[in-house]
């Protein structure tokens, strides 16, 4: 989601040391995070704003700790800096700048350097202020502020990181299961900067009634303004120390008048404190704010923009497990409970299948192994593994049992398996991140959508990238041109694919697709049969395209002195919960039937047929090869033995894909999660295909589930069935009990906790 951050302690300094700390904790959990704070310290100052004051931004650098008159243009991190008032950089922040994110799902305020507990720290907040303010405007707030215990302010990284990567995890929880009845417009968190904080207890509470004393002391000084910041520092150490002497008795002296004694006086910020923290103390005071920070508790306090509290006082707040996967609760079943195995792959059943059920009887040796059919009598609480095709998966009852029962497929992953969505969440992913490593491992494309080839101009009005590049083409010639594939983007095993470096061309190639689609019709009307096989489309029933900046590939010279051939790099993903990533590291390389030759190579002006020309030098797609040949698919690692390139390249190739893959899936979680929605009693093997361009670097051409295992051949069915062995060794005996199984095949590239929806 898109979080602004604002605060009351201004940038990170001596007086606001934890912003930092929290900002990545946030964004370590893929949430885009807009800073917007005061330039200066500003507590104790509510929700005020400041009439007639016209604030102005200034741009502060995270990576060099500088402060600038200007926005920088390298696409750095940058926060924004405004000489007002905490709720001033709120309104600023939500209605005039940041205009080019997304919208604002939420704001949090914090974390303050101090706690905000009872009414007298509340009301008077800047921190409770920028939140209030954001609720006022209609929005979502979380106040956050932490605690110290002692008068020395523990400044300890460790301890701050993991009471940080605590308030990304409450404020996660907490968006996720906002009340929708509107009994809540904030929330105020106030957590104790201590050691084991992750393990404390959470608290929904209310905010503690008290009162205090004076709040300014009356001292003789020439000066009329002192360092807010320092100020702000010894208000901080006086906590819970003895109170600031009152001004002295008042009396005329030699006629003097009172008025002309005060003359002699000025009037520093003193709050006493002393009653405050005596209230905290008192039994009447438990179940409050202040009452559960003095037990080294974490404090929530729900509350209406009135002040007024919301529901659930005094009930805890229990966070999922930090782990991906959910361990099972007290009252779940053990491990030695009876474990069912629901097996039915549809998928290359003979093929498949076996290796599936050899895994399982490795792994889960008491397991029983049942056919969909029985099922159904299986207690509802029994423990269960169902691994079947996706369109046989219970999701009502798998999901309603998150401790029980695992399966093989999460329910919604379009982000990643359809190629526009795809297209889309990396997009959005890079324009968030621009140094991300997606930037340049995803070639250049465009998505369009099309009912029909006469409608071709009109669905191309915004593919700049492309329309620009083909009017271009026509003026060149064929081996100089920038070609482009078009790929179907809800089509697998290569249907559909077509080169292309005209509009006219593309323009073929639709029609030739509906005159297709008019004959199969007429056919089908006369016969009964199945459909057969096709690379083809119906545009009509599959409208959403892709068009992908052709790279040329790097190409491996085989040591028997064949012509080299195109290839790409097959690799198995395996994602478990919400969220583990592993890579496969035994993968496969996919050889094109035909050896190699650029597209533009081989055509003249007007002799390339886009509807027609062969591709099969260019398609690595085993499905797509009209009979097998040698070497078409082989083991990647195996390469320097048939071809010249070194070990050393591989490992850096391999090396590469780990990185891709780590960040495609946090692009994924990142993207709103609304077309990738991961579970913690789920889990997916991923078919991943990345190509080697010739200048080395690696791309990712695209992602499938229920990948077409078959295709490995029979000679490469234990690299399958290894595969297998270490998906049910690391998801499903870590999820049953007994730890992970696997021999350490599986790489790790992510491990995020995704919160609730």
């Amino acid at each position: 989601m898109h979080i602004l951050l604002t605060n009351d302690d201004g940038p990170p300094g001596p007086a606001s040391p934890y912003i930092t700390y929290l900002v990545d904790a946030l964004r370590a959990r893929s949430h885009t995070v807009s800073v917007c704070i005061p330039a200066d310290q500003k507590s104790w100052i509510g929700k005020a704003h400041i009439i007639g004051h016209h604030p102005h931004p200034t741009f502060y650098r995270p990576d060099t700790d500088s402060v600038h008159d200007t926005p920088r243009e390298d696409g750095g991190d940058e926060w924004v800096l405004i000489n007002g008032t905490p709720a001033s950089c709120t309104q600023i922040g939500l209605f005039h700048i940041f205009r080019e994110r997304p919208p604002i799902d939420l704001v949090i305020s914090g974390p303050n350097f101090g706690k905000n507990t009872s009414a007298v720290y509340a009301l008077s907040s800047g921190t409770m202020g920028g939140a209030m303010e954001a609720a006022l405007s209609g929005g979502k707030a979380i106040s956050v502020s932490y605690a110290y215990r002692s008068r020395n302010h523990d400044h300890n990284p460790a301890h701050i990181t993991a009471v940080s990567t605590l308030s990304a995890r409450i404020i996660d929880h907490l968006y996720a299961n906002w009340p929708t009845d509107g009994s809540v417009d904030m929330y105020s968190v106030n957590l104790p900067v201590d050691t084991d904080v992750e393990n404390t207890k959470i608290l929904f509470t209310h905010i503690l009634q008290n009162t205090w004393g004076g709040c300014y002391a009356a001292v003789r000084t020439a000066a009329d303004e002192e360092d807010p910041n320092a100020l702000e520092m010894a208000t901080r150490d006086r906590e819970g120390a003895a109170d600031a002497s009152g001004t002295p008795p008042l009396r005329k002296a030699n006629g003097e008048d009172v008025s002309k004694v005060m003359e002699k006086y000025k009037f520093r910020w003193a709050p006493r404190f002393s009653d405050v923290e005596k209230t905290a103390a008192q039994p009447s005071a438990e179940g409050s704010d202040a009452w559960a920070l003095r037990q080294g508790y974490v404090s929530v306090t729900p509350l209406k923009a009135n002040f007024l509290h919301g529901p659930g006082i005094g009930q805890e707040l229990i966070l999922p497990p930090s782990q991906t996967m959910q361990a099972p609760s007290k009252d779940a079943k053990t491990e030695t409970d009876p474990l069912y195995a629901i097996v039915d792959y549809t998928d290359d059943k003979s093929y498949v299948e076996p290796l599936i059920l050899t895994a399982i009887k490795s792994h889960l040796p008491h397991a029983t192994i049942l056919p969909p059919s029985d099922a159904s009598t299986l207690p509802h609480t029994a423990r269960q593994l169902h691994w079947t095709a996706y369109e046989s998966l219970d999701f009502t009852h798998l999901l309603s049992h998150p401790t029980t029962a695992l399966f093989n497929a999460y329910v919604i992953r379009k982000a990643l398996i359809r190629k526009h969505y795809l297209l889309h969440t990396v997009d959005a992913h890079v324009r968030k991140h621009p140094s991300s490593v997606l930037k340049a491992a995803v070639p250049t494309a465009v998505a369009f959508e099309v009912d029909y080839a006469e409608f071709l101009d009109e669905a191309l009005q915004e593919a700049y990238e492309l329309t620009e590049s083909l009017d271009a083409n026509d003026e060149k010639e064929p081996r100089d041109r920038q070609w482009w594939i078009l790929k179907p983007g809800m089509s697998d095993r290569g249907a559909g694919i077509r080169l292309f470096s005209t509009l006219s061309e593309l323009q073929a190639i639709f029609e030739s697709w509906e005159e297709d689609s008019d004959e199969e019709e007429e056919e089908e009307a006369d016969t009964d049969e199945q459909p057969r096989y096709s690379d083809g489309i119906v545009t009509s029933r599959l409208r959403h395209f892709v068009a992908q900046e052709y790279i040329p590939p790097i190409l491996l010279t085989p040591h028997d002195g064949t012509a080299p051939r195109k290839f790409h790099i097959r690799t198995y993903i395996l994602a478990v919960g919400a969220l583990t990533v592993y890579v496969y590291r035994p993968m496969l390389a996919l050889f094109a039937a035909q050896p190699y030759s650029h597209p533009g190579h081989t055509s003249s002006p007007g002799t390339f047929d886009a509807t027609t020309a062969d591709l099969s030098a260019h398609l690595t797609n085993t499905c797509l090869q009209s009979g097998a040949h040698d070497g078409a698919v082989l083991p990647f690692w195996s390469l320097p033995t048939t071809h010249a390139v070194e070990t050393g390249t591989l490992n850096s190739w391999f090396d590469e894909i780990c990185r891709i893959t780590g960040e495609l899936f946090r692009a994924a979680v990142g993207g709103g999660r609304v077309h990738f929605q991961p579970v913690p009693n789920g889990f997916e093997i991923f078919g991943v295909d990345f190509l080697i361009g010739e200048d080395g670097g690696v791309g990712l051409l695209e992602v499938n589930v229920f990948p077409d295992f078959k295709q490995t051949g029979e000679e490469l069915s234990s690299l399958v069935g290894g595969l297998f062995e270490e998906v049910v060794g690391v998801a499903a005996q870590g999820f049953f009990g007994g730890g992970e199984g696997g021999s350490g095949r599986l790489v790790k590239v992510l491990e995020m906790e995704v919160g609730g929806f």
